[in-house]
């Protein structure tokens, strides 16, 4: 039998020849069955008080469990979480997000090696969104960097085991470091409200904090980082606790207790408005496989960077091929403006995107709707050729989002962020100016 007669009925012909590992398109639906909570999983110290705060639903991030729902649907579910970011003030369990402390004499040379930007011009006491790459260019991880001295640098983790690369880098390159993951756990302090709520706990001194900014405080007795970080695109904050495994409940029921006064929710991590600000989710919207010229990450690609850094030959080089006009991948990361039934929940699959007298060539990576906008929102790939903002698309969304089942819905590349963020990020700022944002 031939390997072509061999494919699934529901495996499309999208073109992934550049992958050795292709995006799973299988269009598979919701998968109905029960989380097993077992030891091989760990649980953060927050867990149970997540359970105790109506969380009903979870994932796993990190090889942890990570709360994913607390508002039920019949009440509102995901869109009524988003209600309570976008209008007031939301706590986040996201332990989830590892800490991984690399200390000592030659800390800075080392993080330099690991990550594509400088990491020499990060000062003490702030931190910076940064990406860590395969020799290929691949991108393994996306962390928040945080650095609290001149020798100790904590890489706040996305969905991969940086831990394991770190150690296994530094097994050959020899550098004088110690690396090792923490006993600390962050929670985030997220929405509109998050500044007077956090200034009340914490002092006048979170008003003057600069965005990426830490300073170190206690809240209920208990040693605490604070950063003006978050992954919502609203204005907010990270609690890193120290000594986590002693201290969760003390501060977990301190920032309770306290923004009861402010109407403060428990909800999960708000992909919905993070799809807004053009956030990316590792593993969701990129991986191993994936350059960061593909995803709209080229800032963080250094022309000017003295050191060398592991990845940044394959780098310059697909840098090189695009300067030439030469785009060097099949498929580019857009947004995408998308008709149907609102999206107000998490996408099971990779739903396809078709051309016009093309068929399928592309799939959206994460999809919902956008209340501001009133309507559909997504990150996806498409062709190189088809990513000019205006191009006219089709996108094949499940029965329950679209008035005839298999019928594609209408849909448009359009500007990403789609809608404006609480820190504007360098290219939107440089978009404002009129001008364009090069690295």
């Amino acid at each position: 039998m031939k390997p072509q007669e061999r494919v699934h009925p529901n495996v499309p012909g999208v073109d992934q020849s550049d992958r050795l590992v292709p995006i799973n398109l299988r269009q598979s639906g919701p998968t109905p069955v029960q989380m097993l909570i077992s030891t091989r999983v760990r649980k953060s110290p927050f867990w149970h008080l997540s359970i105790e705060a109506g969380c009903w639903r979870a994932t796993v991030y990190n090889r942890m469990y990570h709360p994913r729902g607390y508002i039920r649907p019949e009440d509102g579910g995901a869109m009524a979480e988003y209600d309570a970011l976008v209008n007031r003030v939301t706590l986040w369990n996201v332990a989830v997000e590892r800490q991984i402390r690399v200390r000592g004499p030659g800390a800075e040379a080392f993080v330099n090696r690991i990550v594509t930007r400088d990491a020499t011009k990060i000062e003490p006491m702030r931190g910076k969104y940064v990406i860590v790459c395969n020799d290929k260019g691949g991108i393994l991880n996306d962390p928040v960097l945080l650095r609290l001295d001149r020798e100790e640098f904590w890489f706040s983790t996305s969905d991969s085991d940086l831990l394991l690369w770190l150690q296994g880098v530094n097994t050959g390159l020899g550098y004088d470091v110690d690396i090792a993951e923490l006993d600390v756990s962050p929670l985030q302090i997220q929405g509109p409200l998050s500044e007077d709520f956090m200034a009340d706990l914490f002092g006048k001194a979170i008003r003057e904090m600069p965005y990426y900014g830490l300073m170190e405080a206690e809240l209920a007795g208990c040693p605490v980082l604070v950063s003006q970080t978050g992954f919502s695109g609203e204005a907010g904050f990270e609690v890193y606790l120290r000594d986590a495994t002693l201290n969760a409940e003390a501060v977990w029921y301190a920032l309770r207790g306290h923004g009861a006064r402010y109407g403060l929710r428990v909800v999960a991590p708000a992909h919905h408005r993070r799809i807004a600000a053009g956030i990316l989710s590792w593993g969701q919207d990129m991986d191993t496989e994936t350059s960061p010229f593909q995803v709209n990450l080229a800032y963080q690609v250094p022309r000017r960077k003295e050191a060398d850094y592991i990845g940044r030959a394959a780098l310059e080089a697909q840098r090189a091929e695009i300067d030439a006009g030469r785009y060097p991948f099949r498929l580019k990361m857009v947004g995408l403006a998308i008709g149907g039934r609102p999206i107000t929940d998490y996408a099971p699959d990779f739903w396809l995107v078709s051309a016009p007298d093309r068929g399928r060539v592309g799939y959206v990576t994460s999809p919902w709707w956008s209340p501001e906008l009133c309507h559909n929102i997504a990150l996806g790939f498409v062709p190189h050729e088809l990513s000019e903002l205006g191009t006219r698309l089709t996108v094949e969304l499940p029965e329950a989002y679209c008035d005839q089942s298999g019928q594609p819905v209408a849909a448009e590349v359009v500007q990403v962020p789609f809608r404006p963020s609480a820190h504007p990020s360098a290219r939107e700022r440089a978009r404002a100016a009129g001008r364009d944002y090069v690295v």
